[in-house]
């Protein structure tokens, strides 16, 4: 039980709640797109629950055809239709037409994008301060991308620029995206890992064009670039190692930006595209052992894991970055459950699609039914044990 004096129980619910809320609401925007689209086409909808069975003892009401649930398991949610996978009921789902059953499968997923897109419009049209300090380069690695990079223009003094990026170099751009701070840049680098990216730099004042390649596989201790970046700094002195002393941020400014919702809904957009390959990105980068990923990072995280991420973002950052997280966790869950895999929506869609392609022959509902069966067991046992790590990392 000496674990108990390592994790603190409020902590972890001060976490937690929020983001059993922010869950909560992303899987009742989820499985409403099926109920709506079933209800649409005439197909019988027996239950919509919140959460995964056993029910709660009294938290169950009927409405028309259908009852309403709330589970203890508060890790997804469902909606039952009448024969799934057996069409004998004329309204049944198994017995719409296929366009209508794809429908009705996707108009979950559908609805997560669509929330997603919305909560990153929003997140453009609330003020928020934006740090002004620069990125500049204070390293480049010998044999590093960035330390054979091509650079071109003219120096102010009517030279050629020494090739490769040089410390002392500001980014301004990344493929003509504006650049103001550290963490801009580390986005833009990850947005466009594998490729090689086009830098707008300042040196001694003035402006030149770098050709940078980012790595998918960087050494030990170095980034995709090859390259240890900062914000600007002035010291006021050097310590009798020669090292400076008592130094401040050049550029301390921010600024207060917000858009109007006919400019947010592009940006959201955008940020919304950025989302998807720059987790597909980090996804390749730690399948692939990078020794760029600290070794502390988890490759997945489940919901005890993401918790405590909202909790860091609530005493960090406050409640409007919670914005952006559900943003992303509706996107995520989109992108989850498109996938080909038996027992969610992407996996239903592709039996349906083998059954167009097999001329309508259907696979029976025995062995449909058994294989999504499987598909759930395998996700909740993954589910479990990805909990488990966790909880670890938790409480050590």
């Amino acid at each position: 039980m000496s674990f108990l004096f390592t994790f603190d129980l409020i902590d972890f619910l001060r976490s937690a709640l929020p983001f059993a809320g922010i869950l909560v609401a992303l899987v009742v925007i989820h499985e409403l797109g099926h109920f709506v689209a079933a209800k649409a086409f005439g197909i019988r909808v027996l239950e919509f629950g919140i959460g995964f069975p056993p029910r709660i003892k009294g938290l169950a009401w009927r409405y028309g055809e259908t009852v309403y649930t709330i589970n203890w398991l508060p890790i997804g949610g469902f909606v039952r239709m009448l024969g799934e996978e057996d069409p004998t009921d004329p309204r049944s789902l198994a017995a719409a037409p296929h366009w209508k059953r794809l429908v009705v499968m996707a108009a979950g997923v559908v609805m997560n994008v669509v929330l997603a897109l919305a909560l990153f419009t929003v997140g453009f049209m609330i003020p928020s301060e934006r740090s002004l300090n620069l990125a500049q380069v204070s390293e480049v690695m010998p044999g590093s991308p960035a330390s054979r990079a091509a650079v071109t223009g003219t120096m102010r003094d009517g030279t050629a620029p020494l090739q490769g990026l040089q410390p002392g170099d500001v980014v301004m751009e990344v493929n003509g995206r504006e650049v103001r701070n550290v963490s801009e840049l580390i986005f833009s680098t990850r947005r466009y890992i594998g490729e090689t990216q086009t830098w707008e730099i300042t040196r001694a004042n003035s402006t030149l064009m770098a050709e940078v390649y980012a790595r998918w596989r960087p050494p030990e201790g170095q980034g995709p670039t090859g390259i240890r970046v900062g914000a600007p700094t002035t010291c006021s002195g050097i310590d009798d190692d020669g090292n400076p002393v008592n130094c401040r941020v050049t550029y301390p400014f921010t600024e207060r930006e917000w858009y109007p919702p006919w400019e947010a809904i592009g940006l959201g957009w955008r940020a919304m595209v950025d989302a998807v390959v720059v987790t597909k990105n980090e996804i390749q980068v730690r399948v692939g052992g990078s020794s760029g990923v600290a070794p502390d990072q988890p490759l997945l995280s489940g919901p005890v894991g993401i918790a405590g991420t909202t909790g860091d973002i609530i005493e960090r950052a406050g409640w409007r970055p919670l914005i952006e997280l559900a943003a992303l966790l509706s996107l995520s869950l989109a992108v989850f459950n498109a996938l080909p895999i038996p027992a969610l929506d992407g996996g239903r869609m592709f039996f349906v699609l083998v059954e167009i392609l097999r001329g309508g022959k259907r696979i029976s509902p025995e062995r449909e039914g058994f294989v999504h069966f499987v598909g759930f067991v395998v996700l909740l046992g993954g589910m479990v044990v990805i909990t488990y790590f966790d909880i670890l990392r938790l409480i050590t």
